[in-house]
């Protein structure tokens, strides 16, 4: 089945206005000569998504918050919920980044409650899922993607699925210049999908969107999309400079 790519630029806590804005207008320049048939995604911090989303209105660029409360009010110090990023001009959002589990120690039961939350709201939401170097190094990957899956996906119905993706983050790969070649990332890939089809139904593993996320640059982002399990890419780094990331968007496979 054809799955429609989906690129994603994640910011992090990275840009000023004036950064954002400027970075923005040159990312919506290069997609006016990409192929309709892939998607792109930003998720600025929020502190600049409303700019941004004046910068991109109109281009087809999708906008993501970083990270969203399940609640759309209430006395929760430093969130921010689906309700805000909508109002910013954002209809999506990012859940369970490596960084939010292993900086900020949010687990499953956390991550599982931000996904259904921005799902119940209405948001297009990622799910990020991936193991450490001491899980890889000591054979726990499928182990701990699965877990990471299973009670990530709790509760989520299928009917909600048409609003997710998946995207796979091997935490050793990301911001160490190491990066899972084609064929490593091809295999977690396949798995992650073969788990999808186990918890809900074939038909929603085959549409079901899985990213790569770990170190993804212009020169393996072709390697990385030829897979045939590979559906797009969450960018880090390489998201903060418009040439690369441009590059990115207009990927070969």
């Amino acid at each position: 089945m054809s799955r429609r790519p989906l690129l994603v630029g994640n910011w992090k806590m990275h840009t000023t206005v004036v950064e954002a804005c400027q970075l923005a207008a040159a990312i919506r320049q290069g997609c006016a000569d990409l192929p309709e048939e892939r998607d792109i995604m930003l998720a600025p911090p929020a502190t600049v998504l409303s700019e941004v989303s004046h910068i991109v209105h109109g281009s087809g660029i999708i906008l993501a918050g970083q990270n969203v409360c399940w609640g759309p009010q209430g006395a929760f110090t430093g969130e921010i919920s689906a309700v805000m990023i909508q109002g910013a001009g954002g209809n999506a959002a990012l859940v369970g980044h490596s960084e939010r589990r292993q900086i900020f120690h949010e687990d499953d039961a956390m991550v599982n409650r931000r996904l259904r939350g921005g799902l119940d709201q209405g948001l297009l939401m990622i799910l990020c899922v991936g193991e450490t170097l001491e899980e890889r190094e000591g054979g726990q990957t499928l182990s701990v993607l699965e877990e990471q899956l299973r009670a990530g996906l709790s509760g989520v119905s299928i009917a909600q699925c048409d609003r997710l993706a998946i995207a796979y983050e091997p935490v050793w790969a990301i911001g160490t210049g190491l990066t899972a070649s084609g064929e490593q990332a091809q295999e977690v890939h396949s798995f992650l999908r073969d788990q999808v089809t186990l918890l809900y139904e074939k038909n929603v593993a085959d549409q079901m969107r899985i990213l790569y996320g770990g170190s993804v640059k212009p020169d393996n982002i072709d390697q990385l999309m030829a897979q045939p399990d590979i559906d797009g890419a969450l960018v880090g780094g390489a998201a903060l400079d418009a040439a690369s990331f441009i590059r990115i968007m207009q990927f070969k496979a």
